[in-house]
């Protein structure tokens, strides 16, 4: 049967040929179970808000100093989404504006460190992240980065050498945040290092913003001069940024979005985000994220049962790296297990593990979360049949008998749990 087009009608009319790629997305998100770790499915009511008449509105500046007429339900609603995020992680000011994490970053290190200084950041092969100081990211080309990683033997941070490496170093700024490290990061202890060293603090919280909104993760907030984050992944809204400052700093950070790094805020998102941070504030919210961490945890624990190795030994947040070419894994590359997982309709991504032989697209790794599938309701049991399906197929990647007999029973779990019931339903007549 052809999809419904009810929920887009003009859509639908105007450009049949978009509305069949949005639908056959949505098929994909709701026929699929979705494990990469930086993605999650945010309400109906923040997509809502993103598909609104905000999308119109020109705000070049800030609440109460725009330099457009007509602001004044943007400032409203920014000010809302202000208001909500400093609530959320009790901090004094906050940005909204940034249009992506990178972005967020990048007016933080404006504001914290002149361009070609020294800054002190997690390594991209450790579990950091792009736009902690990658040469081909713009932080790569403006600032001077050196990086720390982890030990050898048991793949966590090691506090006392990157404290000797600091002190030999003298940035000017230490960066901490990860896009890959599965333990829990001592911001104080972090913090302590920078002060003694005489460096300012960023944390990058793009990855644990939820988990530390809901009490389950140590804050940044009182260690850092900055934090930034994401405001998808685990706080569940809708894909950009965010700031979040002292009174110290808010007036250079401001600057520093707009105008240093961007134009327009897109008000549309803004306001979206005004909406997922009132969803965060709630008592479900918290319930919600300590099911992640139940299912992370479980998760972990029947892979480590099947033989896999998992790096670092486990996970203490919401996501894990499991290396695949360790005695008693199935000896195959990352990319190899990303292809024959999508096959079965388990969606990760190959990534490199410390001290990784295998370039970046090859892997010896995958990471893997439990965000996304925790928001449509898969539970501790589901984790335990995801890891016997993930088993089978990773050890017969070209078996593609198993591939289609475990995307069926995918399709099954997948039907029971629906991401966006009302949408299933209108758009796709199941």
């Amino acid at each position: 049967m052809s999809p419904s087009p009810e929920l887009h009608p003009h859509l639908a009319a105007e450009d049949p040929e978009v509305h069949a790629l949005l639908v056959a997305e949505l098929r994909r998100q709701e026929e699929g179970i979705e494990l990469i770790a930086s993605e999650n499915h945010a309400s109906p009511a923040v997509i809502e808000t993103m598909a609104s008449v905000f999308t119109n509105k020109y705000a070049e500046g800030y609440p109460g100093r725009r330099y457009y007429g007509g602001c004044e339900h943007a400032d409203a609603v920014e000010d809302l989404a202000r208001n909500r995020l400093k609530e959320l992680f009790g901090s004094y000011a906050a940005n909204v504006q940034p249009s992506s994490g990178s972005q967020a970053n990048q007016a933080a290190m404006l504001t914290l460190a002149p361009p070609g200084s020294k800054v002190l950041a997690m390594d991209l092969n450790h579990g950091g992240h792009l736009s902690h100081g990658h040469p081909k990211n713009l932080s790569g080309m403006v600032w001077e980065f050196h990086h720390y990683g982890v030990r050898r033997e048991d793949e966590r941070l090691d506090y006392d050498a990157l404290a000797e490496q600091a002190r030999a170093l003298r940035p000017a700024l230490l960066l901490a945040g990860a896009s890959a490290y599965p333990r829990t990061l001592d911001f104080e202890r972090l913090g302590a290092i920078a002060r003694e060293v005489g460096a300012r603090f960023l944390v990058d919280m793009a990855h644990i913003a939820g988990l530390v909104a809901a009490g389950l993760h140590p804050s940044p907030v009182p260690h850092a001069d900055l934090v930034t984050m994401t405001t998808h992944k685990t706080l569940r809204g809708p894909r950009g940024g965010a700031v979040l400052a002292p009174k110290e700093w808010i007036k250079q950070v401001n600057s520093a979005v707009f105008p240093g790094m961007q134009g327009g805020p897109l008000m549309h998102v803004v306001a979206a985000k005004a909406v997922a941070f009132g969803e965060a504030l709630r008592p479900e919210f918290t319930a919600y994220q300590e099911r992640v961490l139940a299912n992370a945890a479980a998760l972990a624990a029947e892979l480590e049962a099947r033989g896999y190795r998992l790096v670092s030994g486990g996970t203490d947040n919401h996501l894990m790296l499991v290396d695949l070419r360790s005695p008693g894994g199935p000896d195959i590359t990352g990319a190899v297990a990303e292809d024959a997982l999508e096959r079965a309709g388990i969606t990760v991504n190959k990534n490199l593990i410390p001290f990784d032989p295998e370039p970046p697209m090859r892997t010896s790794g995958i990471r893997i979360g439990t965000p996304a599938v925790t928001t449509r309701g898969f539970g501790v049991d589901e984790m335990r049949l995801l890891a016997a399906w993930m088993d089978e197929v990773l050890r017969s990647p070209e078996d593609e008998a198993v591939a289609r007999r475990i995307r069926g029973e995918v399709l099954e779990l997948c039907a029971a749990h629906p991401v966006y019931p009302d949408w299933r339903a209108e758009w796709l007549r199941l």
